[in-house]
This record gives structure tokens, C-alpha cells and sequence, in this order.
């Protein structure tokens, strides 16, 4: 078994001239760009491939190709550059005053319906604060609390949270949505069941609706007829007002386009339609104050 990597031998110098030569394509290239004599750079490298203790570069007289090991170290630079980018940026924010950084990561139901008018009075109180919000999918918001990402995170019950402190903070009322020429569209209630005999317009893969819905078809031992896969609510709005098939979005989110494109809604008959938005952070963990404070405000403005 290999020894695990000693952080101690490998520095940001020689993390970025890898990642110069790499992108170069050349020793001698990524030295002048890190502002490095040739053969301090020559000698970086090979102590480098000797730390690790497996070829990262392939050299030629053609000049030098990464290797699949090289690649992994690749992208693992690049990801702590990232970091250090934000590191430097935050403690530049409280240079300047900033007394906190709160990284909000929300699905898209959130980010539509209750988010921006609480943040924007949450702001006004607390200009002295920054945060970062993104709208991500609510299984990887999920990940990102338990790696610590994320500081604070707004998703659709569904995924295991086992490990964060969850509190509901809205609720999400599922309906169909579909044109007012389609065969369903006279209907009031109706059954999931009923409309898995019709063509389905969904998120893409990897979203949480997505998921709920395939799973409950499945639980019903049927499929959905995917027809059209989209990135968004307005897309597949957009989609469904052409009658390329129905859809299951969440009402509050999408009544504005709904109205603007004279979609008809129908109630689902079916318990798991009405879902809960959570409020979710790192179980077990000291928050930071800004997060807390930011936290406290979305939960006290949060629809009862």
C-alpha cells in the first residue's frame, strides 16, 4: 500500500508551475510564466514526480504530455487554487469591513418563490455581510453542507440528511401543468397513475423532482414517457405551453409563467404532491455568526 502524500512536500510554486506546464505544454514555457529559471523548475518537478512517487509528465523532444496520474494532480491544483481564491477574497472583505461570509446554496424552488425578497430585507439590516448564493440541485446541496461548501441550504425534502439540522421553511404544492389543448386539461384532480399514460416534459437528471417523480412511477411499477428533458421551470413551461407533453412543476414557483403562458394546473390526487422545503445546516458544528444571523431571518420570514 502507498504511503498517503506529504503535504508538507508539495507547495504552491510547484503546483502552479505543473499546472503552467501542463497548460503550455512545455517545461521551459510554464518556467517563464512562473517567472522560474529552467532548471529550478526542471528540478521542482522531478522532485515533484519523485514525492508522489509516479511519473506526472510525459517529456519528448516535442515538449511534454500529462500522464492519467498527471491529470488527477491537475485538477486537484486547480480546485485548491480555487479555494485560496476565496480565502484571499473573504479576508479581503473583512479588511474592508465585511463582517461576514455566508455561502447559501438553494434549489430552484426557493431561489423562485420566497428567497430573494428575505434576502433582500436580510441585506438592508446587515449590509456589513455578504452572501454567496447558488442555485444548485437539492442532492448536492446535501453534499455540499456535509463538506462544508455550503454554509446554509433551502431544498425539497427527499434526499438522506442524515447529519444536518433541518427546519421546514415553506412548502411546495406539486401540480400538473400542461396546455389548454391537451386531453387532461378539463380535468380538476387527477392521479399520477392516470398521467403516466401521456408524454412527460421533466428537469434533467440529477434533479430532485426528477427523482420524485420517476421513483413514484416506478412504485407503481410503470415509467414516465420522458419526451423533452430541460435545465429549468421556464423551460419547461415553455415546453408544456406547445403541447409537447404535460408536466409536474411546483405551483408557487412557477405562477408567473404559468400565467403568462395560459397553462392549465390540475391538483394531484397523490400525498406525495404536497412536500416541504428545508431550511438545513451541518449538525454538530459551531456556525458562524453571519450564518446564524442569516439563518434566524429566513426562518422568521418563512410562510406559516
Amino acid at each position: 500500500m502507498n504511503n498517503p502524500l506529504n503535504p508538507a512536500r508539495v507547495d504552491f510554486v510547484t503546483l502552479k508551475l505543473f499546472c503552467s506546464i501542463v497548460q503550455s505544454g512545455s517545461i521551459t514555457k510554464g518556467a517563464s510564466a512562473c517567472n522560474l529559471a529552467l532548471s529550478a523548475a526542471s528540478r521542482r518537478i522531478s522532485e515533484f514526480e519523485e514525492t508522489v512517487g509516479i511519473p506526472l509528465l510525459e517529456r519528448s523532444v516535442k515538449g511534454v504530455s500529462i500522464t492519467p496520474a498527471g491529470h488527477a494532480v491537475m485538477q486537484h491544483a486547480l480546485r485548491l487554487f480555487q479555494g485560496f481564491e476565496q480565502l484571499s477574497n473573504e479576508l479581503g472583505e473583512f479588511s474592508k469591513g465585511v463582517k461576514g461570509h455566508v455561502r447559501l446554496w438553494a434549489n430552484m424552488s426557493a431561489l423562485t418563490e420566497f428567497l430573494p425578497a428575505a434576502l433582500a430585507s436580510f441585506l438592508k439590516v446587515h449590509p456589513e455581510i455578504q452572501v454567496e448564493v447558488e442555485e444548485q440541485l437539492s442532492g448536492d446541496i446535501v453534499r455540499a453542507l456535509m463538506d462544508g461548501i455550503a454554509d446554509i441550504g433551502v431544498f425539497a425534502e427527499g434526499p438522506v440528511i442524515s447529519g444536518l439540522d433541518t427546519q421546514i421553511i415553506g412548502r411546495d404544492q406539486l401540480v400538473i401543468a400542461c396546455s389548454k389543448g391537451h386531453q387532461v386539461s378539463k380535468r380538476k384532480h387527477i392521479s399520477f397513475e392516470e398521467c403516466l399514460q401521456y408524454d412527460f416534459v421533466g428537469l434533467n437528471r440529477g434533479s430532485s423532482l426528477l427523482e420524485l417523480t420517476s421513483r413514484s412511477a416506478e412504485k407503481l411499477g410503470k415509467q414516465m414517457k420522458l419526451r423533452i428533458q430541460v435545465r429549468s421551470y421556464d423551460a419547461m413551461c415553455q415546453m408544456i405551453a406547445v403541447n409537447l407533453g404535460i408536466g409536474v412543476l411546483p405551483l408557487q414557483a412557477c405562477a408567473a409563467q404559468i400565467k403568462a403562458l395560459d397553462l392549465k394546473t390540475i391538483q394531484l390526487e397523490d400525498s406525495w404532491a404536497k412536500r416541504n422545503l428545508l431550511l438545513a445546516m451541518k449538525a454538530k458544528t459551531n456556525q458562524l455568526p453571519a450564518a446564524t444571523l442569516l439563518s434566524q431571518h429566513l426562518l422568521k420570514l418563512a410562510p406559516k
